[in-house]
Order: structure tokens, then sequence, then C-alpha cells
């Protein structure tokens, strides 16, 4: 069995204790856990961040399982739930805070109240800007990251990140969309879940800049 020790160490090994430690001090939220939201956690507690709060509303459906990170055995269960099992298997020691809502204007400081960066994953255009205005406008003090055009199969190359604010970053293509026909492909969709997560750390490293 693999001690807490033993597995800081090896993730200090990789990363630098200096940046395991803010890593570990930090609490994210993300906003939708479907195939960028699961993602996206997936990393985070691979590398050892030391908070997630994760919101959704939604149960597991077998349409997931082709890009999201579930199990066909958690089809029918919260995914606030399903993820949370699954992060745990890879990091037992991370704190995950679950929250099986729907997000809107009225619940959405209290869900987010805590983090330092949000990580906007949803799937319908209204529902990105909701959360991304909001943040911009109230949480001054807090980093947005959201995302835009991962659809289909072109190349992975077009996905980039971009800074748009200064504390705001979208990650994408910034064209494709999935009302096109085109449909959500996992390793595209991955990609973009990546960009999110390595601008995260980046940015919980010092390395960008507000």
């Amino acid at each position: 069995m693999v001690s807490k020790e033993e597995f800081f160490e090896a993730l200090i090994a990789r990363h630098g204790k200096e940046n395991q430690e803010k890593f570990l001090n930090a609490t994210v939220a993300i906003c939708g856990l479907g195939g960028l939201g699961s993602n996206i956690a997936i990393c985070l507690a691979r590398a050892g961040v030391g908070r997630l709060i994760l919101i959704d509303f939604d149960k597991v459906d077998v349409t997931n399982l082709h890009r999201q990170q579930y199990r066909f055995n958690q089809v029918g269960m919260n995914k606030t739930d399903a993820l949370k099992e699954n992060l745990l298997e890879i990091n037992p020691f991370i704190g995950i805070d679950c929250h099986t809502v729907k997000v809107d204007e009225a619940n959405l400081a209290k869900l987010i109240k805590e983090a330092d960066i949000v990580c906007e994953a949803f799937d319908k255009a209204e529902c990105k800007a909701m959360l991304v205005n909001y943040v911009l406008e109230n949480c001054r003090d807090k980093y947005i990251l959201s995302s835009s055009g991962m659809a289909g199969f072109g190349s992975a190359n077009e996905i980039r990140t971009k800074k748009l604010g200064e504390k705001f970053y979208l990650c994408g293509d910034g064209v494709s969309d999935i009302n096109d026909g085109i449909g959500l492909i996992a390793s595209r969709v991955m990609v973009c879940a990546a960009h999110e997560a390595h601008i995260l750390l980046r940015i919980l490293m010092g390395e960008v800049t507000p």
C-alpha cells in the first residue's frame, strides 16, 4: 500500500517541492462534468491539486462513455458521485466537494465561493456565457478558464489557449460547434481539457501573470 508520504514524494520529484505545495494548497471549481470537465478533473487529481469542487446536475449515460471519464458500471449514477469515486482511486488524498445541482445565477456565488480558479466546462453556449460573465463581473479575485470549439475530427493542433482578459483564458479552436452535426470525439475533447488543466497549473505556479 502506497503511503501519503510516498505519493507526494513522487509528485515532488516530477513537479518540484515549491510547485507541488502550490498545487496542494489550491481549490478549483469545475462546473460541468462531461467530456471536458471530467478530463480536467482527472488531470488535476494526477497533478496533486489539493481540493476540487465538482458541480453537475446530470447522471452518467451510456452515450457519455466514449469521451467522459466514467465506467460502464457507473451508468445511472450522479456524475458528481461517479467522478469522485474515480478520482479517489487515482489520488485518495485529494479533497472533493460534490454539488449535484444545476448552476444558475442564484446559486453560483455560493458554489464557487471558495475556489481560487473556476473551470467552465458546460455544453450549452448560454450556460458558458452566464458563468464566464458572472465571474468576470463579480469575482475579480478568481481566474476563469473556459472553452470554445473542440468538436469534430479536425487537427488537434488547432486547439489553442488564448488570454482574453486579466484573469480569463479561453481554450479551443474557436470555430467547431457540436450543433453543426460534427460530434464530439474523445481525443479532441481531451486535448482541449488538457489545455485548460495545463494553463491552470501554470497559473498556480506563477508562470503566467495577471
